[in-house]
């Protein structure tokens, strides 16, 4: 996938079929949009005898946080982490435009102009709420009239529905924000991936035998409900010659570790099995990511250290059975 950082960096000579969203998470709505803008633009390549790539625009920061900044707005992806997603998708060209307010002011057709302009708009694929422009007046009756003026079509999707409700990205925030991590993972088609750095923490768990990595994740993604998670966690460059994979099951803690009297919220992952613990402050600085596959239980302040340490052996025995039953 080409990235873009401004539409106005492009300059595409080739036709483009064109998405537009915050598409946060990537969810199974969002998979079955990206698949409708592939046959989209299938479809304009057979009937013009030119090929058509597929494109997929999102802005940063997220236009609430601009245009509503004292609202929260913890988002459930990055945008290089969306870009991953749709380039795995095969989408073609990905461009993440800065959301300004001079960007909510711009017209309709202002900004269908820069569309043609910059990345030779074609198609337009959308859902049926979808508007842009100041005022979010360029609804999709304005956008078809501006599709005959400038040359492109439109095209909507309705969304998709799972369990009766349309799958949303505020769906996915929900069943997180109540520790639901299955319900979640069957929305997005995969599990709640967070990730980041790995910090040095307080360092208790390596005194209690079970030591933990602790995973600094973006400030303004969401985090699951303060909880133990049956988790895996991914090392993306660990070089330590004594460890020889990648990817590890894990038991993660989100929280703030009441029994110890803990103040910030905090994601600590244990690594089960992991085959050199005498090298764990190898990860210090190590970029990984912790996939949430399911809730084990909610956060609890326990009477002393030694029923915390007996329970965390409780969740590891706990997680070790599901992974050996096959249930992830």
């Amino acid at each position: 996938m080409y990235t873009f950082r401004d539409i106005r960096q492009a300059q595409l000579t080739v036709p483009t079929a064109l998405t537009i969203g915050n598409f946060d998470g990537i969810h199974l709505g969002h998979q079955a949009l990206l698949q409708r803008l592939k046959r989209v633009a299938e479809d304009l390549t057979v009937d013009t005898g030119t090929t058509v790539q597929t494109g997929l625009l999102i802005f940063e920061p997220h236009p609430l946080a601009v245009l509503r900044p004292e609202e929260p707005n913890l988002q459930l992806s990055t945008s290089h982490e969306r870009m991953a997603l749709a380039a795995a998708r095969g989408i073609d060209v990905g461009v993440i435009h800065p959301f300004t307010r001079e960007t909510a002011a711009l017209e309709p057709r202002t900004f269908v102009e820069m569309l043609k302009r910059h990345l030779a708009l074609v198609a337009l694929v959308i859902g049926p709420d979808f508007a842009l422009g100041r005022n979010r007046a360029g609804n999709i009756d304005l956008l078809r009239a501006l599709g005959g003026e400038f040359d492109f079509s439109v095209d909507v999707m309705e969304p998709i529905a799972l369990s009766g409700e349309p799958v949303r990205s505020s769906r996915v925030r929900d069943l997180l924000q109540v520790g639901d991590a299955a319900a979640a993972a069957r929305l997005l088609g995969r599990p709640y991936r967070v990730a980041g750095l790995v910090q040095r923490g307080d360092q208790r768990g390596r005194t209690v035998g079970i030591p933990t990595a602790n995973v600094a994740p973006p400030i303004d993604q969401l985090l699951p409900a303060d909880g133990v998670y049956v988790t895996r966690t991914h090392v993306a460059t660990f070089a330590c010659a004594a460890v020889p994979h990648y990817q590890f099951n894990s038991v993660t803690n989100v929280g703030v570790r009441p029994t110890v009297d803990g103040l910030h919220r905090r994601i600590e992952t244990h690594l089960l099995d992991f085959p050199a613990p005498e090298h764990i402050d190898d990860l210090y600085g190590e970029l990984v990511a912790v996939d949430f596959l399911a809730r084990l239980r909610g956060e609890q302040r326990f009477a002393n250290v030694t029923d915390l340490v007996n329970q965390i052996h409780m969740d590891i025995g706990r997680a070790r059975s599901l992974f050996a039953n096959g249930h992830f």
